[in-house]
């Protein structure tokens, strides 16, 4: 189905009856990625699953945008649809904006599922300052010999950037930038609803000690951790999210 927010042409679905849970998926997914989600709660709920801004089969945003104009984005998404304090379950950068969402009051959710949430800014290695200063020495360089054209930088952007950077659209990548920069450590203690952590003990994208962060200053936080999965643990490990998922919101039925 399809809607227009804030004059983008959004893409969403629902699934199932009863109290609403919103579903927010990954940076560079989409709603397919988050769908076995659905199917596993929409026995006992209402599920929305929505292609972000950018993502999917949902319109590309004209301006920049950041990671609380994207929270903002589901709000006015939600009061569009009629949906009123869900449960939120995010993923990866779906559960950053869970976050900004809850903490932040601009929902009151019941309860809140972190799937191997961002929000913690990464440690870096050196091979991160290895890559971001050789792109900086590299389009300094390129630039004494003139202006620097749109393909090159492009080029060099190519060869220096993370996956998750080249993958994204143009349009999208000063997002990235700015978003996986956002330290929202501050925010994780008014975050004031019962929050289930699920994490892959493999996880090199949001590792592990992230989830162990937000368990201590997450008011009322527990995690539970999956042996051998990486980043997308409840696909990993589908049938323990699915009891685990439906034991944590059982109450809320």
């Amino acid at each position: 189905m399809k809607i227009s927010v804030d004059n983008l042409s959004i893409n969403y679905e629902v699934h199932g009856e009863g109290k609403d849970v919103l579903v927010l998926h990954g940076w560079g997914a989409e709603i397919k990625t988050v769908r076995p989600i659905a199917d596993a709660l929409s026995g006992k709920f209402k599920v929305w699953l929505l292609d972000l801004p950018g993502f999917g089969e949902s319109d590309l945003p004209e301006d920049d945008l950041d990671v609380y104009s994207y929270a903002r984005f589901v709000k006015k998404f939600a009061d569009i649809v009629g949906i009123v304090n869900p449960i939120l379950i995010g993923h990866s950068f779906g559960g950053r904006l869970s976050i900004i969402l809850s903490a932040k009051k601009i929902m009151t959710p019941p309860k809140i599922i972190l799937v191997d949430s961002a929000g913690i800014k990464p440690r870096r290695g050196i091979d991160y300052y290895i890559k971001v200063y050789s792109y900086k020495i590299m389009k300094k360089l390129a630039s004494l010999f003139g202006k620097i054209s749109k393909n090159l930088e492009e080029k060099l952007k190519s060869k220096f950037g993370s996956s998750d950077y080249k993958s994204a659209p143009p349009v999208l990548r000063n997002v990235f930038v700015r978003v996986v920069n956002e330290d929202l450590t501050y925010l994780l203690k008014d975050i004031s609803c019962p929050t289930l952590l699920f994490w892959g003990e493999k996880d090199d994208a949001t590792p592990l000690t992230d989830a162990k962060k937000m368990e201590k200053l997450i008011p009322d936080a527990g995690i539970v951790v999956v042996t051998g999965a990486g980043h997308y643990s409840y696909l990993d490990n589908f049938p323990m999210f699915n009891a685990v998922a439906n034991k944590f919101l059982e109450k809320d039925v």
